[in-house]
């Protein structure tokens, strides 16, 4: 008896030796019974929520049409009726009007207005000759911007293309491409702004030193 007693608490010793061990080293304790955790019942203390404004904000900026992906903005400038107006009345937007026409249009007013700088600012200033250098000057320089208008129009657009301005309007409307986005059309503006350039230059020294006007100060 005395050693069927010693055999059972040796047993019972070295299960629960067993059982303690796997408790410290299993996550879930001995047998998941002693050492078992109850859930948790804490309640959370605050809860986030979405907060969503109706009231309307007004953009000073932004994109043209509503449009991010144009790549222009609209400003109280350059969406104002105005301006508009303006743009589209400057020779480089008048796509209805031949480009040859353009041109002459805006050589006239470089040729004119580019006679002054150089008549009041080139070395000759101080001398009789003054007018005459300033003319030519200014004659060259059409000739210099002439020729560069040229090299782009050669660099820029091939003979026999159509035109590369677009056929869309902002607002999708459907419109006729600007034939001065062609080989052809920037050839004739470009003809057009050296003819319009002399012609703007010799008008001013005719009105300058032939008529003599009383109102320009030499």
């Amino acid at each position: 008896m005395a050693t069927t007693a010693s055999t059972m608490a040796s047993q019972l010793k070295s299960s629960f030796a067993s059982s303690l061990t796997r408790g410290l080293v299993a996550p879930k304790g001995i047998s998941g019974a002693p050492f078992r955790v109850s859930p948790s019942t804490r309640k959370s203390s605050f809860t986030v929520r979405a907060v969503q404004t109706e009231k309307p904000t007004y953009q000073v900026i932004q994109p043209i049409n509503g449009d991010p992906f144009i790549g222009s903005l609209e400003t109280p400038v350059t969406s104002s009726p105005l301006i508009a107006w303006y743009l589209s009345n400057l020779p480089a937007y008048r796509t209805a009007v031949s480009p040859l026409l353009r041109g002459i249009e805006v050589g006239l007013a470089h040729g004119y207005l580019l006679v002054g700088p150089f008549v009041k600012t080139g070395p000759l200033r101080d001398t009789p000759y003054a007018g005459a250098a300033g003319s030519l000057g200014a004659g060259g320089l059409v000739v210099i911007l002439s020729i560069a208008l040229t090299m782009y129009g050669i660099a820029s657009f091939n003979e026999g293309e159509p035109s590369t301005a677009p056929a869309l309007t902002l607002t999708g409307r459907k419109k006729e491409p600007d034939q001065l986005q062609t080989a052809e059309g920037w050839a004739k503006f470009t003809g057009g702004f050296f003819f319009g350039g002399i012609s703007g230059v010799i008008w001013a020294y005719f009105l300058l030193y032939v008529l003599d006007l009383p109102y320009y100060v030499k």
